[in-house]
């Protein structure tokens, strides 16, 4: 999950042997700090709010945008947002939605978010708030960095089906790999850690890239826990070859296909005034396209996991062959974003969820033996 609607809960579920884990729902506030800079003006005109805006950012608004008022808004976890009120150069009323975060990670971060977002416009304008700049501000300590985008006033509304799908598969046969391979030319952030996203010519060797560097980050910041370096270590020397090996085997390619990388229920909205479904908070690389909705299985959503979503795209973009493997290729491209998150997220729920499906996968393809001090020695 991208870093703007996450955030650890009192809720709790029981995990592996009965254990008690926790679980989250998206924040009802913001911890973020609003950057300290010296509030800009624009046609020598003050501009009234709570989130004082740099020069800098007013600089790259559109010419002849009257700006009236910057107030924070949203419930971000590792960011801080607001949303700019001004009226445009026709006179007809505009928003910005500007998004903020400190430091070397905060500059991933947005970096990352804008070239997603660019990409995704590219391919599909329709689907993503038409996003225009990312840079540093005027703030000395500490580095402070910013990206800026349209601002759309979403419905509670769940995203309907039909549209929601239809728009995605049309930006996945849309786009190309200015390639040809997987990856992307920046690393995106999932979340608010990086992930490995360097070009790679071959789809199992790149969602192993992408794996491996999910298992090192957990490493590094939640340390090790039961057996799972053991178990991701089984599944890409055992199952990845028999999962998704045939994808690319007997006269079978994969297409890399530009997906949002990040697509939960939180990051998907409805347009109040159009109607539209729109998507944000993206973490792009082209990958194979249903990586993209494996993301919907994860026990985190509470709308795009109806099986109506899954059903209404794969009737319109098909399933890859072979047809068969299909649940246990979104498995395994679940085990990639609940490792990933189970590292943004101290754990909790998403490592449980991870160390699932890992449990599942290698159970049914290549079982440890006795004395492995595999899975069923951690039960």
């Amino acid at each position: 999950m991208a870093g703007t609607l996450l955030q650890n809960s009192s809720i709790t579920d029981k995990g592996i042997k009965g254990t008690v884990t926790e679980i989250w729902t998206p924040p009802t506030f913001s911890a973020g700090k609003v950057p300290h800079v010296i509030s800009g003006t624009r046609n020598d005109q003050e501009i009234e709010g709570d989130f004082p805006l740099d020069q800098i950012v007013i600089d790259q608004l559109p010419p002849g945008t009257q700006i009236h008022s910057s107030d924070r808004c949203g419930a971000p976890v590792w960011t801080v947002t607001a949303r700019i009120t001004a009226t445009a150069a026709d006179g007809e009323p505009k928003s910005f939605f500007l998004k903020c975060a400190e430091d070397a990670q905060g500059k991933a971060m947005l970096e990352g978010e804008y070239h997603s977002m660019c990409e995704l416009y590219k391919a599909a304008p329709g689907f993503v708030p038409k996003p225009y700049t990312w840079g540093k501000l005027n703030v000395s300590s500490p580095d402070t960095y910013y990206f800026l985008c349209d601002f759309i006033e979403m419905t509670d509304q769940n995203p309907d089906p039909v549209q929601l799908c239809t728009k995605l598969v049309e930006m996945h046969r849309a786009s190309v790999s200015p390639t040809g391979k997987f990856g992307f030319h920046v690393n995106t952030c999932q979340g608010n850690l990086a992930q490995r996203t360097a070009w790679n010519p071959s789809w199992v060797d790149y969602y192993t890239q992408l794996v491996r560097g999910a298992m090192r980050l957990n490493i590094e910041i939640n340390g090790n826990w039961k057996n799972l370096e053991q178990c991701v270590d089984r599944l890409i020397s055992h199952v990845v070859p028999q999962v998704l090996g045939p994808l690319e085997s007997n006269g079978r390619t994969v297409k890399p296909c530009l997906i949002h990388g990040d697509l939960w229920d939180g990051n998907i909205g409805t347009d109040s005034k159009t109607g539209e479904i729109y998507v944000f908070d993206a973490s792009a690389h082209y990958a194979h396209n249903e990586m993209e909705i494996a993301m919907w299985r994860g026990k985190f959503n509470r709308v795009v996991n109806s099986k109506v979503y899954m059903d209404i795209y794969l009737s319109q973009m098909g399933v890859s062959d072979p047809v068969e493997q299909f649940d246990d290729r979104s498995r395994i491209y679940s085990v990639y974003h609940t490792l990933h998150e189970s590292a943004c997220h101290n754990g909790s729920s998403f490592r449980d969820q991870c160390y699932e499906n890992l449990n599942y996968l290698i159970d049914k393809y290549a079982p440890f033996s006795e004395g492995e001090s595999g899975l069923k020695d951690e039960r």
